[in-house]
Protein backbone atom coordinates (compact mmCIF):
# COMPACT_ATOMS: atom_id res chain seq x y z
CA UNK A 1 0.00 0.00 0.00
CA UNK A 2 1.07 3.54 -0.82
CA UNK A 3 0.08 6.57 0.80
CA UNK A 4 0.01 10.51 -0.52
CA UNK A 5 0.09 13.26 1.96
CA UNK A 6 -2.00 16.28 0.89
CA UNK A 7 -0.63 19.20 2.89
CA UNK A 8 -0.44 22.86 2.84
CA UNK A 9 -4.39 23.08 2.18
CA UNK A 10 -6.34 26.11 2.57
CA UNK A 11 -9.22 25.40 3.40
CA UNK A 12 -10.36 21.57 3.69
CA UNK A 13 -14.02 21.07 2.87
CA UNK A 14 -14.45 17.58 4.92
CA UNK A 15 -18.12 17.49 4.71
CA UNK A 16 -18.07 16.05 8.41
CA UNK A 17 -20.33 18.41 10.47
CA UNK A 18 -18.20 17.46 13.60
CA UNK A 19 -15.04 18.77 11.83
CA UNK A 20 -13.73 21.79 12.01
CA UNK A 21 -16.27 24.43 11.57
CA UNK A 22 -18.88 26.23 9.15
CA UNK A 23 -21.76 23.12 9.57
CA UNK A 24 -22.80 21.47 7.03
CA UNK A 25 -19.46 21.56 5.07
CA UNK A 26 -16.63 20.71 8.19
CA UNK A 27 -14.09 23.27 7.78
CA UNK A 28 -10.79 22.50 8.19
CA UNK A 29 -7.97 25.31 8.25
CA UNK A 30 -4.43 25.10 6.95
CA UNK A 31 -5.03 21.56 6.96
CA UNK A 32 -3.39 18.27 5.52
CA UNK A 33 -4.72 15.05 4.58
CA UNK A 34 -3.33 11.38 3.82
CA UNK A 35 -4.93 8.80 1.63
CA UNK A 36 -3.77 5.14 2.02
CA UNK A 37 -5.04 2.80 -0.62
CA UNK A 38 -8.09 5.06 -2.05
CA UNK A 39 -9.32 6.00 1.09
CA UNK A 40 -9.19 8.78 3.65
CA UNK A 41 -6.42 7.69 6.37
CA UNK A 42 -6.52 11.19 8.66
CA UNK A 43 -7.33 14.68 8.59
CA UNK A 44 -4.57 16.94 10.33
CA UNK A 45 -5.69 20.30 11.63
CA UNK A 46 -3.12 23.29 11.89
CA UNK A 47 -0.29 22.70 13.86
CA UNK A 48 0.07 18.86 14.11
CA UNK A 49 2.56 17.04 12.92
CA UNK A 50 3.00 15.69 9.89
CA UNK A 51 3.29 12.26 9.37
CA UNK A 52 6.11 10.25 6.21
CA UNK A 53 4.19 9.38 3.26
CA UNK A 54 5.10 7.59 0.46
CA UNK A 55 3.93 10.86 -1.55
CA UNK A 56 2.92 14.43 -0.98
CA UNK A 57 1.02 16.80 -2.93
CA UNK A 58 1.18 20.42 -1.86
CA UNK A 59 -1.87 22.06 -2.48
CA UNK A 60 -0.03 25.49 -2.33
CA UNK A 61 -2.88 27.01 0.22
CA UNK A 62 -5.90 26.32 -2.16
CA UNK A 63 -8.97 24.92 -1.15
CA UNK A 64 -9.86 20.56 -1.44
CA UNK A 65 -13.28 19.75 -1.93
CA UNK A 66 -14.93 16.15 -1.88
CA UNK A 67 -15.14 16.07 -5.44
CA UNK A 68 -18.32 16.31 -6.90
CA UNK A 69 -21.44 13.09 -6.84
CA UNK A 70 -23.71 13.68 -10.69
CA UNK A 71 -26.69 11.75 -9.60
CA UNK A 72 -28.28 12.40 -12.57
CA UNK A 73 -27.34 11.91 -16.23
CA UNK A 74 -28.10 10.04 -19.42
CA UNK A 75 -24.86 9.74 -21.29
CA UNK A 76 -25.76 7.26 -23.45
CA UNK A 77 -26.48 8.63 -26.67
CA UNK A 78 -26.18 9.91 -30.28
CA UNK A 79 -26.50 12.42 -32.20
CA UNK A 80 -27.43 16.58 -31.05
CA UNK A 81 -30.11 18.42 -30.75
CA UNK A 82 -28.59 22.01 -30.96
CA UNK A 83 -31.54 22.79 -33.48
CA UNK A 84 -34.00 22.62 -31.29
CA UNK A 85 -32.10 24.38 -28.53
CA UNK A 86 -32.02 27.46 -30.65
CA UNK A 87 -35.20 27.14 -31.78
CA UNK A 88 -36.27 27.10 -27.87
CA UNK A 89 -33.66 30.12 -27.75
CA UNK A 90 -35.91 31.53 -30.41
CA UNK A 91 -39.20 31.32 -28.04
CA UNK A 92 -40.20 27.87 -28.41
CA UNK A 93 -41.41 25.97 -25.87
CA UNK A 94 -40.22 22.39 -24.51
CA UNK A 95 -41.72 19.64 -24.71
CA UNK A 96 -40.49 15.76 -23.99
CA UNK A 97 -41.09 14.68 -26.89
CA UNK A 98 -37.74 15.71 -28.62
CA UNK A 99 -36.69 12.64 -27.01
CA UNK A 100 -37.36 10.63 -29.89
CA UNK A 101 -35.06 13.13 -31.89
CA UNK A 102 -31.84 11.10 -29.96
CA UNK A 103 -34.05 7.67 -29.97
CA UNK A 104 -33.39 7.39 -33.89
CA UNK A 105 -29.65 8.13 -33.71
CA UNK A 106 -29.16 6.34 -30.96
CA UNK A 107 -30.90 3.03 -32.53
CA UNK A 108 -28.73 3.98 -35.48
CA UNK A 109 -25.32 4.56 -33.93
CA UNK A 110 -22.93 1.53 -32.92
CA UNK A 111 -22.00 0.22 -29.55
CA UNK A 112 -18.28 1.27 -30.07
CA UNK A 113 -19.28 4.73 -30.74
CA UNK A 114 -21.72 5.14 -27.94
CA UNK A 115 -18.86 3.65 -25.48
CA UNK A 116 -16.67 6.63 -26.69
CA UNK A 117 -19.46 9.14 -26.45
CA UNK A 118 -20.36 8.08 -22.63
CA UNK A 119 -16.73 7.65 -21.93
CA UNK A 120 -15.81 11.62 -23.56
CA UNK A 121 -18.46 13.30 -21.39
CA UNK A 122 -17.13 11.17 -18.44
CA UNK A 123 -13.87 12.57 -18.84
CA UNK A 124 -15.43 16.14 -19.13
CA UNK A 125 -16.95 15.94 -16.41
CA UNK A 126 -14.12 14.80 -14.28
CA UNK A 127 -11.96 17.24 -15.49
CA UNK A 128 -14.12 19.55 -13.62
CA UNK A 129 -14.42 18.22 -10.76
CA UNK A 130 -16.77 15.23 -11.19
CA UNK A 131 -15.51 11.92 -9.09
CA UNK A 132 -18.80 9.99 -9.29
CA UNK A 133 -21.56 10.03 -11.85
CA UNK A 134 -24.34 7.97 -12.26
CA UNK A 135 -25.72 7.62 -15.97
CA UNK A 136 -29.22 6.31 -17.76
CA UNK A 137 -30.51 4.41 -20.64
CA UNK A 138 -33.77 5.22 -22.23
CA UNK A 139 -32.87 6.61 -25.66
CA UNK A 140 -33.36 3.26 -27.49
CA UNK A 141 -37.10 2.13 -26.16
CA UNK A 142 -36.73 -1.84 -27.31
CA UNK A 143 -35.58 -4.75 -25.11
CA UNK A 144 -32.71 -5.28 -27.20
CA UNK A 145 -31.76 -1.42 -27.48
CA UNK A 146 -32.21 -0.75 -23.69
CA UNK A 147 -30.31 -3.73 -22.84
CA UNK A 148 -27.51 -3.10 -25.41
CA UNK A 149 -27.38 0.45 -23.80
CA UNK A 150 -27.07 -1.05 -20.58
CA UNK A 151 -23.79 -3.15 -21.94
CA UNK A 152 -22.22 -0.58 -23.18
CA UNK A 153 -22.99 1.79 -19.48
CA UNK A 154 -21.47 -1.41 -18.10
CA UNK A 155 -18.59 -1.46 -20.36
CA UNK A 156 -17.70 2.71 -19.47
CA UNK A 157 -18.10 1.64 -15.61
CA UNK A 158 -15.22 -0.72 -16.33
CA UNK A 159 -13.23 1.73 -18.41
CA UNK A 160 -13.73 4.60 -16.02
CA UNK A 161 -14.03 4.49 -11.93
CA UNK A 162 -16.40 7.38 -12.18
CA UNK A 163 -19.06 5.74 -13.63
CA UNK A 164 -20.32 4.08 -10.53
CA UNK A 165 -24.13 3.72 -10.85
CA UNK A 166 -26.24 2.56 -13.98
CA UNK A 167 -29.67 3.07 -14.12
CA UNK A 168 -32.70 1.79 -16.26
CA UNK A 169 -34.81 4.34 -17.72
CA UNK A 170 -36.78 2.04 -20.47
CA UNK A 171 -39.37 4.28 -19.41
CA UNK A 172 -38.52 7.44 -20.67
CA UNK A 173 -41.17 8.20 -23.17
CA UNK A 174 -42.94 5.72 -25.18
CA UNK A 175 -41.87 4.90 -28.66
CA UNK A 176 -43.91 6.21 -31.57
CA UNK A 177 -44.58 2.34 -32.47
CA UNK A 178 -47.01 1.07 -29.56
CA UNK A 179 -49.16 2.81 -27.03
CA UNK A 180 -48.04 3.63 -23.59
CA UNK A 181 -49.83 0.88 -21.98
CA UNK A 182 -48.69 -1.28 -24.24
CA UNK A 183 -44.73 -0.42 -23.68
CA UNK A 184 -45.43 -0.47 -19.98
CA UNK A 185 -46.24 -4.46 -20.03
CA UNK A 186 -43.55 -4.76 -22.34
CA UNK A 187 -41.18 -2.97 -19.79
CA UNK A 188 -42.36 -4.99 -16.71
CA UNK A 189 -42.60 -8.51 -18.21
CA UNK A 190 -39.39 -8.08 -21.09
CA UNK A 191 -37.10 -5.23 -20.80
CA UNK A 192 -36.45 -5.53 -16.53
CA UNK A 193 -36.49 -9.12 -16.12
CA UNK A 194 -33.88 -9.40 -19.00
CA UNK A 195 -32.11 -6.31 -17.01
CA UNK A 196 -31.67 -7.88 -13.37
CA UNK A 197 -28.08 -7.76 -12.59
CA UNK A 198 -27.34 -5.46 -15.26
CA UNK A 199 -28.59 -2.29 -13.56
CA UNK A 200 -28.49 -0.85 -10.03
CA UNK A 201 -31.44 1.47 -10.33
CA UNK A 202 -34.71 1.71 -12.18
CA UNK A 203 -36.45 5.34 -12.66
CA UNK A 204 -39.66 6.58 -15.06
CA UNK A 205 -40.40 9.89 -16.82
CA UNK A 206 -43.55 10.47 -15.08
CA UNK A 207 -45.05 13.89 -16.16
CA UNK A 208 -47.37 15.24 -18.89
CA UNK A 209 -45.94 13.69 -22.73
CA UNK A 210 -44.54 10.87 -20.51
CA UNK A 211 -46.06 8.29 -18.55
CA UNK A 212 -48.84 9.11 -15.76
CA UNK A 213 -48.46 7.82 -12.29
CA UNK A 214 -50.37 4.48 -12.65
CA UNK A 215 -47.78 3.28 -15.20
CA UNK A 216 -44.81 4.81 -13.34
CA UNK A 217 -45.94 2.83 -10.51
CA UNK A 218 -46.10 -0.43 -12.30
CA UNK A 219 -42.75 -0.01 -13.89
CA UNK A 220 -41.15 0.99 -9.86
CA UNK A 221 -42.78 -1.97 -8.22
CA UNK A 222 -41.80 -4.01 -10.87
CA UNK A 223 -37.97 -2.72 -10.83
CA UNK A 224 -37.96 -3.01 -6.83
CA UNK A 225 -39.04 -6.62 -7.06
CA UNK A 226 -35.86 -7.62 -10.01
CA UNK A 227 -33.75 -6.18 -7.29
CA UNK A 228 -33.50 -2.49 -8.83
CA UNK A 229 -33.38 0.73 -6.47
CA UNK A 230 -36.06 3.35 -7.59
CA UNK A 231 -35.11 6.73 -8.51
CA UNK A 232 -38.20 9.01 -10.04
CA UNK A 233 -38.31 11.92 -13.18
CA UNK A 234 -41.23 14.04 -10.70
CA UNK A 235 -42.79 17.03 -11.77
CA UNK A 236 -40.58 18.78 -14.00
CA UNK A 237 -43.53 19.65 -16.65
CA UNK A 238 -46.36 20.14 -14.52
CA UNK A 239 -47.40 18.44 -11.32
CA UNK A 240 -49.63 14.87 -11.70
CA UNK A 241 -48.36 13.08 -8.37
CA UNK A 242 -45.14 12.02 -9.44
CA UNK A 243 -43.38 13.51 -6.03
CA UNK A 244 -45.87 11.89 -4.13
CA UNK A 245 -45.48 8.58 -5.92
CA UNK A 246 -41.73 8.33 -5.20
CA UNK A 247 -42.22 9.34 -1.37
CA UNK A 248 -45.05 6.19 -1.19
CA UNK A 249 -42.88 3.62 -3.06
CA UNK A 250 -39.46 4.71 -0.72
CA UNK A 251 -37.65 5.76 -3.70
CA UNK A 252 -34.20 7.17 -3.54
CA UNK A 253 -34.88 10.50 -5.11
CA UNK A 254 -37.46 12.46 -7.02
CA UNK A 255 -35.54 14.41 -9.68
CA UNK A 256 -36.14 17.95 -11.33
CA UNK A 257 -39.32 19.17 -8.60
CA UNK A 258 -39.51 21.84 -10.33
CA UNK A 259 -43.54 22.14 -10.02
CA UNK A 260 -44.17 21.13 -6.25
CA UNK A 261 -47.60 22.30 -3.81
CA UNK A 262 -46.99 22.28 -0.24
CA UNK A 263 -48.14 19.08 0.53
CA UNK A 264 -45.07 17.65 -1.78
CA UNK A 265 -42.75 19.52 0.56
CA UNK A 266 -43.98 18.22 3.12
CA UNK A 267 -43.90 14.85 1.87
CA UNK A 268 -40.06 14.92 1.30
CA UNK A 269 -39.32 16.06 4.24
CA UNK A 270 -40.95 13.11 6.47
CA UNK A 271 -39.25 10.66 3.96
CA UNK A 272 -35.70 9.61 3.26
CA UNK A 273 -36.33 10.72 -0.46
CA UNK A 274 -33.89 12.96 -1.81
CA UNK A 275 -35.10 15.94 -3.96
CA UNK A 276 -32.99 16.15 -6.24
CA UNK A 277 -32.54 19.45 -8.58
CA UNK A 278 -31.48 20.54 -12.33
CA UNK A 279 -31.16 23.50 -12.71
CA UNK A 280 -29.28 23.65 -15.79
CA UNK A 281 -32.20 22.06 -17.44
CA UNK A 282 -34.58 25.07 -16.63
CA UNK A 283 -31.72 27.19 -17.71
CA UNK A 284 -31.64 25.31 -21.16
CA UNK A 285 -35.37 25.38 -21.22
CA UNK A 286 -36.00 28.80 -19.73
CA UNK A 287 -38.16 26.82 -17.48
CA UNK A 288 -38.79 28.29 -13.75
CA UNK A 289 -36.25 26.89 -11.06
CA UNK A 290 -37.34 24.62 -8.66
CA UNK A 291 -38.16 26.01 -5.31
CA UNK A 292 -35.01 25.12 -3.21
CA UNK A 293 -34.87 27.50 -0.65
CA UNK A 294 -38.53 26.74 0.22
CA UNK A 295 -37.54 22.70 0.02
CA UNK A 296 -34.65 23.68 2.47
CA UNK A 297 -36.18 25.59 4.90
CA UNK A 298 -38.40 23.07 5.22
CA UNK A 299 -35.90 19.98 6.38
CA UNK A 300 -35.47 18.44 2.75
CA UNK A 301 -32.44 16.69 1.62
CA UNK A 302 -31.20 18.48 -1.84
CA UNK A 303 -29.06 17.09 -4.51
CA UNK A 304 -27.73 19.22 -7.27
CA UNK A 305 -26.75 17.10 -10.64
CA UNK A 306 -26.35 18.49 -13.75
CA UNK A 307 -28.66 15.92 -15.95
CA UNK A 308 -26.76 15.98 -18.92
CA UNK A 309 -28.08 15.22 -21.91
CA UNK A 310 -28.39 16.14 -25.61
CA UNK A 311 -31.73 17.87 -25.56
CA UNK A 312 -32.14 19.64 -22.56
CA UNK A 313 -28.78 20.50 -20.62
CA UNK A 314 -26.17 19.74 -22.63
CA UNK A 315 -23.62 19.75 -19.75
CA UNK A 316 -21.22 17.90 -17.43
CA UNK A 317 -19.84 21.43 -15.38
CA UNK A 318 -21.23 20.81 -11.72
CA UNK A 319 -19.74 24.01 -10.83
CA UNK A 320 -22.29 26.00 -13.34
CA UNK A 321 -24.82 23.98 -11.36
CA UNK A 322 -23.60 25.31 -8.03
CA UNK A 323 -23.33 29.03 -9.89
CA UNK A 324 -26.93 28.44 -10.77
CA UNK A 325 -28.21 26.68 -7.49
CA UNK A 326 -26.97 30.34 -5.45
CA UNK A 327 -27.20 32.96 -8.22
CA UNK A 328 -31.28 32.09 -9.48
CA UNK A 329 -32.32 29.36 -6.36
CA UNK A 330 -31.12 31.32 -3.39
CA UNK A 331 -29.01 28.53 -2.08
CA UNK A 332 -25.65 29.60 0.24
CA UNK A 333 -22.67 28.77 -1.90
CA UNK A 334 -22.58 26.20 1.58
CA UNK A 335 -25.44 24.69 0.67
CA UNK A 336 -25.16 24.57 -2.96
CA UNK A 337 -21.39 22.57 -2.28
CA UNK A 338 -22.83 20.22 -0.07
CA UNK A 339 -25.87 19.20 -2.42
CA UNK A 340 -23.54 18.58 -5.04
CA UNK A 341 -21.19 16.49 -3.02
CA UNK A 342 -22.96 14.73 -0.12
CA UNK A 343 -26.43 15.48 -1.29
CA UNK A 344 -25.92 13.67 -4.26
CA UNK A 345 -24.22 10.78 -2.27
CA UNK A 346 -27.66 10.18 -0.45
CA UNK A 347 -29.07 10.57 -3.55
CA UNK A 348 -27.60 7.21 -4.89
CA UNK A 349 -27.88 6.09 -1.34
CA UNK A 350 -23.78 5.76 -1.00
CA UNK A 351 -22.04 6.38 2.70
CA UNK A 352 -17.88 5.85 1.26
CA UNK A 353 -18.67 8.80 -1.20
CA UNK A 354 -19.53 12.52 -1.01
CA UNK A 355 -17.53 13.23 1.92
CA UNK A 356 -13.68 13.26 3.33
CA UNK A 357 -14.39 11.64 6.57
CA UNK A 358 -11.86 9.26 7.66
CA UNK A 359 -12.66 5.28 5.96
CA UNK A 360 -14.35 7.25 2.72
CA UNK A 361 -13.22 6.79 -0.51
CA UNK A 362 -10.69 9.70 -1.39
CA UNK A 363 -12.34 11.16 -4.22
CA UNK A 364 -11.94 14.65 -3.96
CA UNK A 365 -10.39 18.13 -6.35
CA UNK A 366 -8.20 20.75 -5.88
CA UNK A 367 -9.14 23.73 -6.58
CA UNK A 368 -7.41 26.84 -7.90
CA UNK A 369 -9.27 28.62 -5.58
CA UNK A 370 -8.64 29.87 -2.41
CA UNK A 371 -12.15 28.90 -0.72
CA UNK A 372 -15.12 26.84 -1.93
CA UNK A 373 -17.04 29.89 -2.27
CA UNK A 374 -15.51 31.18 -5.42
CA UNK A 375 -17.19 28.38 -7.66
CA UNK A 376 -20.14 30.40 -7.45
CA UNK A 377 -18.19 34.07 -7.24
CA UNK A 378 -16.03 33.07 -10.47
CA UNK A 379 -19.01 31.37 -12.70
CA UNK A 380 -18.13 30.29 -15.98
CA UNK A 381 -13.91 29.88 -14.96
CA UNK A 382 -12.11 26.45 -14.57
CA UNK A 383 -11.15 26.12 -11.48
CA UNK A 384 -10.44 22.71 -10.62
CA UNK A 385 -6.77 22.44 -10.68
CA UNK A 386 -6.71 18.19 -9.98
CA UNK A 387 -9.21 15.39 -9.38
CA UNK A 388 -7.97 12.43 -8.07
CA UNK A 389 -11.16 9.61 -8.10
CA UNK A 390 -9.29 6.38 -7.97
CA UNK A 391 -11.02 3.41 -6.52
CA UNK A 392 -10.65 1.56 -3.31
CA UNK A 393 -7.34 -0.87 -4.30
Amino acid sequence: MTSTLICNIGELVTNESATGEGSPLGLMRDAAMVVQDGRVAALIAAGEPLPQCDECVDAGGAAVIPAFVDSHNHLLFAGDRSTEFAARMAGQSYEAGGIMTTVSATRAATSEALLANALRLAAEARSQGTGTLETKTGYALTPDGELRLLDVANQAAAADPSITDITLLAAHVAPPEMSADDYVRLIVDGIIPAAAGRAQWIDAFCDVGAFDVEQCHAVLTAGAAAGMGLRLHANQLSNIGAVQLAVELGAASADHCTHLSDADIAALASSATVATLLPASDFCTRSPYPPARRLLDAGVTVALATNCNPGSSFTTSMPFVIALAVREMHMTCAEALWSATAGGAAALRRTDVGHLGVGAQARFAILDAPSHTYLAYRPGVPLVRRVHSQPVG
